[in-house]
Parts: C-alpha cells; structure tokens; sequence
C-alpha cells in the first residue's frame, strides 16, 4: 500500500501580498486551486490516504479539502509548527506512514500528466527512492542532481551558488521507511532547515537505492507570478468546451474559441476570446477579455481590456482607460477609473506589491 504525503505549509513570499491573506496553494489557475490538482493527481494514481502538511494557513486548508472526500480521498491533517524543511515535514509525518511506502507531493507544483506512471515505475523498480528530475535555466534557485555517465545520482547540492547540472529536483518524491533514518541522522542547513536533498543523499551514501527519474514534459513550481500565469495558460490550453449555445445565451456577444463559463454569469456587448473561463455569477459588459484569462466567480469586468491574467472571487475593474495583461489579481480588489479631481493616480497597495504605469 502507498500513501501520500502532500506539503501545504510555507509562507508564500514570493506571491506576496496575495499570500498574506490567503494559501500559496490555494491560488486558482483556471479557477480551480493548485493544490486540488495534487490531490487529483495522486488520488488517480491509485492512492486514497493522504497526509497534508499544514501550517500558518491550516484554517484555510481545511475548509477548502475538507475530509478528502470530495476526490475520493481520505485525508489526515499534519501540524507543522514552523517551515523546517522538506526533511522535516517528512520527520514528523512518520506516525502517518508507518511503514508504508509513499509519494511526496509539494502542493504548489504541477506535472503534466499526473504522477500515475512514475508511482507505477517506483513499484515495478522496487527501489529505496524515487526522484524527479527537469532540466531547468536557473538551478542555484533548486536542489540540483549531478549523475554519472550511466546516469546514476552522483551528488545532491540544495541551491548551489555555482551548479555543475541543470537538473533540479521536480516536486514529487517517492520513499519507502528507510527515509526515516535518513531524516533522523541529518543535520540542519545553514538557512536551519532540514533539507530533503540531505536526507536522498544519505540514503545514498548508506548504499540504498535511488532512481533519477528526468521528466520530459512541462513540470511548474507555481510559487512565482510568471509561472502561475504559464501554468494557467498550459491548463487553460486543455479546455474541451461544447459552446454549441453561447451565441444564443450572449446575443450581441462576440464569442470565440475555447470559452468556458460558469452559471448565472451575464455578458453583454463583449468580446471573449478563448481560451478562457469564468466563474458563476459574474458580469461581463462592454469589455475584451483576451486569451489566457481565468475569472473567478463574482467578479464584474465593465468598460475594460484584460488578457493572460489571472483575476480572482468578487474582484472589479471597471472603466481602466489601458489593457490589462500578465496580471494576478486577488480576491475582492477594485481598479476603477475616476474623474475626481485633480487628475492622479490613487493607490491603496499592501506590503510587497508591484504596479507598472505605462
């Protein structure tokens, strides 16, 4: 039997200050949270018992997973006091797994096509360890792989300042109980964490067996605006929508592509050019909404241009003179143009924000 361990703590800094009021993981792309796609993914591989890490934002996790139940799932929530490392989230998790084998799942990341075959390969190989490896351009910001010739792990080094690979650790790991010791037997890093390239390294030095696993398909670390946006434009991709009745619903409306839309919303007098989806319940009037654009439920668009963006529940932007682009909008903001005199911009920005003014 395997299980699943599925990390949700972590403070989010580089998503601030969406992340101050809200989990990393549970910033929507094309309206659904990163985290559900984790879940799915291990839940159709096979594995229905599931711990999740939580932290700071528990509250947050819990009412939004629930019992697992709603992927057909059984879940059990983890405490971790303080972000201590990967290696430590799996230290404390050691009560839930027992000695059961299981996968490591970071709950801000994406794979392409879910996990069901590398759990599959795991098994079949019998191994100690399964990783995931993707060639990426900045390795000193991950863990790093350096293999041999015949392709074996040679070396782990967490965010090396000069990296001899490309190859960074994907988030998804595969353990049997021998990472217990590993976890036990290391020491903190510098930065006070225990760090998961730590523990796999142990188990190689102890002789224990260890699979490279190089990925080939897109994978996505969602922890940054860029990627959050390429991830929903990759999912956004494979929208299969039957809009055989959308002209009919929004006469007047310029319908095109791929577009997904959700109960109750209105629009009238716009153009929608997928792919896109929208939530229930929103107005759309008088406005463009491009490619790449998820809207989440609630939100009223009026008199606007926005594409490649990401807007989330019970937002407005009403009147905005410029097109929006690349832009990650949380929940219930307002950008409204004004007439107000005298003639200036007006700003109400939380810690850590970023407005370009062209």
């Amino acid at each position: 039997m395997m299980k699943a361990l599925i990390l949700s703590g972590g403070k989010g800094t580089r998503l601030r200050p969406l992340t101050y009021t809200s989990a990393k993981q549970l910033v929507p792309v094309a309206n659904k949270p990163v985290l559900f796609y984790g879940i799915e993914s291990v839940v159709a591989a096979g594995i229905t018992e599931v711990g999740i890490i939580v932290g700071d934002t528990q509250e947050e996790i819990r009412a939004a997973v629930g019992d697992g139940s709603q992927f057909g799932a059984k879940v059990t929530y983890i405490p971790q006091d303080a972000p201590l490392g990967l290696a430590h989230a799996v230290l404390i998790a050691e009560e839930f797994i027992g000695e059961d084998s299981f996968v490591m799942y970071l709950g801000d990341n994406m794979i392409a096509g879910g996990i069901t075959g590398l759990v599959n390969e795991y098994l079949e190989l019998g191994c100690n360890s399964e990783i995931l490896l993707a060639e990426v351009p900045n390795p000193q910001q991950f863990g790093v792989a350096e293999l041999t010739e015949e392709g074996q792990i040679q070396r782990l080094v967490e965010k090396p300042e000069e990296p001899r690979s490309n190859l960074a650790l994907v988030g998804v790991y595969m353990f049997d109980s021998t990472i217990f010791e590993s976890v036990k037997r290391i020491q903190p890093s510098a930065r006070g964490e225990l760090e998961i390239t730590d523990a796999i390294q142990d188990l190689i030095d102890r002789g224990l067996s260890v699979h490279p696993h190089v990925v080939r398909g897109w994978w996505k670390d969602t922890g940054k605006l860029e990627d959050m946006l390429e991830a929903n434009r990759i999912i956004l991709e494979t929208l299969d929508v039957r809009r055989s009745d959308h002209q009919h619903r929004y006469p007047g409306c310029q319908l095109e592509g791929r577009v997904e839309i959700g109960e109750g919303t209105e629009i009238v007098d716009s153009v929608i050019r997928g792919p896109v989806v929208i939530g229930a319940g929103s107005r759309i009037e008088q406005a463009f909404v491009g490619p790449y654009t998820s809207i989440g439920d609630g939100c009223t668009l009026i008199g606007c241009e926005l594409e490649n963006s990401i807007i989330l529940e019970g937002s407005e932007i009403c009147r905005v003179p410029r097109r929006i682009d690349g832009s990650l909008i949380g929940r219930n903001a307002r950008i409204v143009a004004t007439d107000r005199k005298p003639k200036a911009h007006r700003f109400m920005l939380g810690d850590n924000c970023e407005v370009e003014i062209s």
